[in-house]
């Protein structure tokens, strides 16, 4: 099982961060709970780690996040304060239909896109899950804070950008 004990992400170290960074955090409506809690932990790294700009979209739910992000940059690019990484945040619990498989395969291709496509990462913060105890163990269980860990890996991809573009 992956769990974030076995690597290196929750090490910062020292200077490898933009401290100005822009970051879009695209959230979704469903799960509202859960996703407010991985925001919450979100936030709270990005203000640790002196983000200056920290802007929060809604959408209804997972589908939807690609296209929100894409939009958002596309309206965005050219601004002095374009965004430097996206989040998504979201949760989808498997139900009774193949509905979940669907939403989670479509977010996952269209995260994967986006990443293909912008200069600018997005990280993929949406949990996949079978039951709210699952989610639970996901927003400070034992399978740590996914939402913590998504602000620490785009701060870290917004570094990594950083460091090819002054070479």
């Amino acid at each position: 099982m992956a769990e974030v004990s076995n690597s290196k992400l929750l090490h910062i170290e020292a200077g490898i961060l933009k401290k100005d960074a822009c970051i879009v955090i695209v959230r979704t409506e469903w799960n509202a709970s859960i996703i407010d809690e991985l925001e919450k932990g979100c936030v709270r790294v990005l203000e640790a780690n002196q983000a200056k700009h920290i802007h929060v979209i809604n959408v209804p739910g997972a589908f939807e996040i690609p296209f929100a992000v894409k939009s958002y940059w596309d309206a965005n690019k050219y601004r002095d304060d374009r965004p430097d990484a996206f989040i998504a945040l979201g949760c989808v619990l498997r139900g009774d239909t193949p509905h979940f498989d669907y939403v989670c395969q479509g977010v996952t291709q269209g995260v994967t896109q986006l990443n293909l496509n912008l200069p600018v990462p997005t990280i993929f913060g949406v949990l996949t899950v079978d039951n709210q105890q699952q989610a639970d163990e996901r927003i400070g269980g034992k399978h740590g804070h996914k939402g913590e860990e998504a602000a620490i890996t785009a701060l870290k991809m917004v570094a990594l950008v950083n460091s090819f573009q002054r070479k």
